[in-house]
């Protein structure tokens, strides 16, 4: 009778434990950004990466470093709240930089699209994170080619409240080629 109760006492524990360690995973417990890659004169979505971080934050703001092209510039683009980086590309004077961070994004064939027709968008919008011209975008062409895609509603379903972060990488300037840009996308669960 003895060694049942306590055998019964250990399936407990175990199973309480398990149960403990499966919602500790959860997503909503979870700090994932999600970066997507859109072509500046297609917006064809391109490719994509889901960045995961052991740091908890309900916000995210990003900030800047910019270095001004005279030749050679840079833009990092970093998470404030957990001080980590979240883009980091070389702009280059009549040349083509590069984007350096993240590396080893998933092709777009990799996502998996929602089955249905419905149109969702951002209620609470847009940002614009880097704009150093202050244009004004239409950004709705841009969403069209993503919002279909599974990972963004989940994003938009555990943070409903959280702005699209958005904006255009020029890694070619002064006669830059618009077929070398892209919009990069950036949403926070």
């Amino acid at each position: 009778m003895k060694t049942k109760i306590i055998t019964i006492a250990l399936l407990i524990f175990t199973l309480l434990s398990c149960s403990k360690s499966n919602s500790d995973s959860s997503p909503s417990n979870q700090n994932k950004v999600l970066l997507l890659k859109v072509d500046y004169n297609t917006n064809t979505f391109e490719n994509g990466k889901e960045m995961s971080f052991a740091t908890l934050s309900p916000t995210m703001t990003i900030t800047n470093q910019y270095v001004t092209p005279s030749d050679f510039g840079s833009l990092k683009l970093s998470y404030q709240e957990i001080n980590q980086t979240l883009f980091d590309g070389t702009i280059v004077w009549n040349g083509l930089g590069e984007m350096t961070y993240p590396q080893n994004l998933l092709d777009a064939n990799q996502f998996e699209r929602v089955l249905t027709t419905d149109y969702v968008t951002p209620s609470a919008g847009f940002e614009n994170i880097f704009n150093p011209d202050n244009t004004t975008y239409d950004y709705e062409p841009i969403w069209t080619s993503v919002q279909g895609l599974v990972k963004v509603r989940q994003y938009l379903t555990s943070n409903p409240n959280a702005t699209v972060k958005i904006f255009l990488y020029t890694p070619s300037v002064g006669i830059g080629n618009p077929e070398e840009w892209d919009w990069i996308i950036l949403l926070k669960n």
